[in-house]
């Protein structure tokens, strides 16, 4: 069968002109890039989460604090174990030599944690606006291709004045195979883009509500 008769992807995407190709391309490209951030971020979610549980339990076994710290040490891997540690050097930075504190500790210490709470968070979301641009530009993108594609098709019916469906079809078939390809490329964009940013503000919801704890904490030691 020759390829003018067939209408596999291949042979849809190989008649279409270098415009609609190039369109074709960049979906396909844009597809591969949001699949590949959508498979990272769960991964890296998923061990966010569980650093997270193991830390909260280590956190609230009843070990000293200052033993914690020196366990997990200044330069910890987790983001929680971060978080603390930015909380527990300012904390020690705020003692003088006397064993006094410094005035104004408790904010100091407040504003370590919000700054590495802000870094884990520029992290998690790391990637997320590239999903929320493939898929709100996609669909236009694919549109594109399709509106050239037909316009194309209709300049060669027109010159091969012949409207019968052999000719038209070809021509109207790669063209929408753009906008398939936008719509493939756009919609699990959109709907991981959702999910992942709800579970990037959960898990920062969970960083600052342990940030708001041990802050808690280390008040009544100094009030005490």
């Amino acid at each position: 069968m020759e390829v003018a008769n067939e209408f596999t992807m291949w042979a849809l995407f190989a008649r279409a002109t270098i415009i609609v190709k190039l369109v074709m391309i960049l979906l396909v490209v844009a597809s591969v890039w949001c699949w590949a951030i959508i498979i990272d971020k769960t991964i890296q979610f998923r061990r966010a989460r569980a650093e997270a549980d193991v830390f909260d339990r280590a956190f609230w076994s009843g070990e000293p604090l200052d033993q914690l710290f020196d366990q997990i040490g200044a330069d910890p891997d987790g983001a929680s174990e971060k978080i603390f540690a930015a909380g527990m050097m300012e904390w020690r930075r705020s003692h003088r030599q006397d064993g006094g504190l410094i005035a104004g500790a408790t904010a100091r210490i407040d504003r370590s944690m919000d700054v590495a709470i802000a870094k884990e968070a520029a992290r998690l979301q790391k990637g997320l606006p590239v999903l929320a641009t493939v898929g709100s530009t996609a669909p236009f993108v694919g549109l594109f291709g399709t509106v050239w594609g037909i316009m194309n098709a209709f300049i060669e019916i027109a010159e091969a004045q012949n409207t019968n469906l052999a000719v038209v079809a070809p021509g109207i078939a790669e063209a929408l195979l753009a906008t398939g390809l936008g719509l493939l490329a756009a919609i699990p964009a959109v709907i991981y883009y959702n999910k992942l940013s709800a579970d990037s503000d959960r898990i920062v919801a969970g960083y600052e509500a342990f940030a708001d704890e041990f802050a808690t904490i280390l008040s009544r030691q100094l009030d005490s």
